[in-house]
């Protein structure tokens, strides 16, 4: 017999407990199917709450705010993500998605709530999923907390490129 603890029976401290919920968007990010889809809900939530609260020439101002709060939190976060998933990008570690569907309406404009919520949440996730160049290159060759998000952010812009086509061609 051992005298290691079941890991599943592991005490974390309040400190730990925040870390993993924070980076895991509430435990979204361990979702066994798609984590990275369902850890970006929390993005469309924020973007409906300031959407709903914030005056419309504030809510870009306010949408780029939260994004940053959000990267600081990222930035800050990721060193202990890598070690405790174990994953130079954990698919637990979810905030990169968060941010990089908030960079849709941020470079899409806050148009329509519903429209962009919709398709650009869908858009951004399918190009987050295959990564388009350069978010491909990114995502493979810059390192940590940077790689992390600005793959998601290069998806956003693409995302955001689709909407102002179904506009043009009006969709």
């Amino acid at each position: 017999m051992t005298s290691e603890k079941n890991p599943v029976e592991k005490k974390f401290s309040i400190s730990e407990k925040i870390k993993i919920i924070s980076g895991s968007a509430f435990y979204l990010g361990y979702s066994p199917v798609m984590p990275g889809t369902f850890g970006a809900l929390p993005g469309i939530a924020i973007y409906f709450g300031l959407w709903q609260l914030m005056p419309p020439n504030f809510l870009k101002i306010s949408l780029v705010a939260v994004v940053v709060l959000i990267m600081l939190l990222n930035y800050y976060l990721t060193p202990w993500a890598v070690r405790y998933w174990k994953s130079k990008d954990p698919s637990q570690f979810v905030l990169d998605e968060i941010i990089g569907f908030l960079c849709v309406p941020v470079f899409y404009g806050a148009h329509d709530f519903n429209r962009t919520a919709l398709l650009g949440f869908i858009s951004f996730r399918i190009l987050d999923m295959i990564k388009i160049f350069p978010a491909n290159y990114v995502d493979k060759n810059v390192k940590g907390s940077t790689g992390i998000i600005f793959d998601d952010v290069i998806s956003a812009g693409y995302a955001s490129l689709i909407l102002f086509v179904l506009d043009y061609i009006q969709f």
